[in-house]
């Protein structure tokens, strides 16, 4: 391939052919900025549950976590999982992520809302005083029941527990009393029973465990109940567990439970949810009272969709650079790949083409001039006329000044050369048409 120095290009020739290869580069950068995300907030707000909550002490945690990588979560205390729901679904809001119980909304009817898998089973626990209720829910139609504040999803499932088993209506009486308020009611006399939802970390789920004035009812039909509430798991609390020296609780109990989520709105950042994403991992992965190490974070609830991020990281881990590189720059680096890839793939190309689409467009100058030499052969040869020989002898002469005058790139000279000897040859055709110069 003939080497073609920049120096030999016409400031026309340039433009010519730089103008369009600028405006394809111009443009493969416009379309791929159309696919490129913003980039990430550094904030985002949290929604969770009460002060004394296991939502709350959750979210703390992933607080801390996300801070180490500069986003700023804020937490949004509510009274549960119900609130959690209504505060994502309303846009004006501000909740962007919340933690919400197992069985308390679906994508019907929280629509735009996506999963970022289950974190840990939250069990159902009735605790009360009295003689032994060998999980009987109908018998405790009558007493005083706890079932924590409207907007927790305590209170829901609660709800739906009491009501199959016709415990739910007068004489029964229902208490809006949760967490550590509830629990004291209980001790002092002020309720029966108490529904609590929660890990058995929870303090105040754990100071009842550990009173042994207070009794746990085990669900012995947890898997009757798991038919008829497909969100609920089936778990076991098993003997001396939560204190093995004082043997607590003194035998096995079944416990159903459904799952703590994290759910988000469709429209937050990927980037956030990936970094959300590790810090559900690191901070559930670990083995517990119900759960096996590695069983969470897990996608096990399908009642609403679950983000492709998520779906990636369950399938992946983290992303690649996301692995080695501090969330900022990783997050940097990958907006600019999706700017870069579709450029350079658009510039390798030009760079491939231009000095072909230049050497092409020097040879149809040189092919141009040979389309005219052609034409005055012919008309030369086929329809000479002897009073336009100025005329035909001029035209000569100024092809052949275009061609020697016209700045050509040195790697053509051999075809200017070329043509200009051609051009001697139909003007010698000129001559010998002319006849002999008459003698002096």
């Amino acid at each position: 391939m003939r080497r073609i120095r920049l120096s030999h290009i016409s400031p026309r020739d340039a433009i010519i052919i730089g103008l369009p290869a600028l405006l394809l580069v111009v443009g493969a950068f416009w379309v791929a900025y159309q696919f490129i995300k913003p980039a990430p907030p550094d904030s985002f707000a949290l929604s969770t549950g009460t002060a004394d909550g296991a939502y709350d002490a959750v979210g703390r945690r992933y607080q801390a976590i996300l801070g180490r990588q500069g986003i700023r979560v804020d937490i949004r205390r509510s009274a549960g999982a119900v609130e959690n729901l209504e505060r994502l679904a309303d846009e004006n809001s501000g909740v962007e992520m919340g933690l919400v119980q197992s069985g308390t909304g679906t994508a019907s009817d929280y629509p735009g809302l996506l999963s970022l898998g289950s974190v840990y089973y939250e069990p159902v626990w009735i605790f009360y005083r009295g003689a032994p209720i060998e999980d009987k829910l109908r018998a405790l139609r009558g007493k005083r029941i706890a079932v924590g504040p409207v907007g927790s999803g305590t209170r829901k499932l609660a709800t739906q527990l009491l009501l199959v088993n016709e415990a739910w209506s007068p004489p029964t009486r229902i208490s809006s009393l949760g967490g550590e308020a509830a629990a004291t009611a209980l001790r002092k006399g002020g309720v029966d029973v108490v529904v609590l939802i929660g890990p058995p970390e929870n303090a105040t789920i754990r100071s009842l465990l550990e009173d042994t004035s207070i009794r746990l009812l085990s669900f012995d039909r947890a898997p009757a109940y798991a038919k008829v509430f497909p969100f609920l798991s089936t778990v076991k609390l098993t003997q001396g567990s939560i204190n093995l020296l004082r043997d607590i609780p003194p035998r096995d109990i079944t416990l159903l439970a459904p799952t703590a989520n994290v759910l988000v709105r469709e429209n937050l950042h990927p980037a956030l949810i990936d970094l959300m994403m590790q810090a559900m991992a690191e901070v559930h992965a670990q083995a517990g009272v119900f759960q096996a190490a590695g069983e969470f974070p897990a996608p096990k609830d399908l009642e609403f969709p679950l983000s492709k991020e998520a779906s990636r990281f369950y399938k992946s881990g983290p992303p690649f650079l996301q692995r080695y590189l501090p969330f900022w720059a990783a997050t940097l680096i990958d907006r600019a790949v999706v700017l870069l890839v579709p450029l350079f793939a658009v510039l390798i190309p030009v760079f491939r083409l231009a000095p072909g689409l230049y050497t092409w467009r020097i040879r149809s100058k040189i092919y141009r001039w040979y389309g005219e030499l052609k034409l005055l052969e012919l008309e030369l040869r086929e329809h000479y006329e002897p009073a336009h020989y100025d005329q035909y002898l001029k035209r000569l002469n100024d092809l052949e000044d275009r061609a020697f005058i016209k700045p050509t790139p040195r790697a053509f000279s051999a075809d200017v050369y070329t043509l200009r000897q051609h051009v001697d040859m139909v003007r010698n055709l000129l001559r010998s048409k002319a006849g002999p110069a008459p003698e002096g």
